[in-house]
């Protein structure tokens, strides 16, 4: 799973998300790709599992590119805490997801292919997305 090799800082602040997606909201590498409609945090293992899904229906044909990449702590109190005391340890990694940014981009594979996979990767991801081509 990804997460960053080293951080400025152990814990983060929770955030809101506002607004929409000014950087990575246009396909630089491949063809077809997903595009976030929704905010959302976006965790490795799900990043993760939409990859595999990804790439598992292309049979390995083609190229993907991942377009986002975990940065932000998520902690987490253990079960049956009582109230206060701090806050809790890190326990995985996740993606603050703007609508508008591209998150998956393929290339290499017919649009059919490209459709069916990148619509089953949408499944294990926590928000609606939307299939988009590139003009060229």
């Amino acid at each position: 799973m990804l997460q960053p090799t080293r951080t400025k800082f152990r814990k983060a602040h929770k955030g809101r998300i506002h607004g929409n997606a000014s950087r990575c909201n246009i396909m630089n590498y491949g063809s077809f790709g997903l595009k976030a409609l929704q905010p959302e945090r976006v965790i490795s293992k799900q990043i993760e599992a939409a990859r595999v899904a990804l790439t598992r229906h292309m049979k390995r044909q083609g190229r993907v590119w991942t377009r986002v990449f975990p940065n932000i702590p998520v902690s987490k109190k253990p079960t049956e805490v009582r109230m206060g005391k701090g806050k809790g340890s890190p326990e995985f990694w996740a993606c603050r997801v703007k609508p508008g940014r591209i998150l998956f981009e393929v290339d290499g594979v017919s649009e059919q292919i490209a459709k069916e996979a990148l619509y089953k990767a949408s499944a294990k991801l926590p928000i609606k997305t939307k299939f988009i081509r590139r003009f060229s």
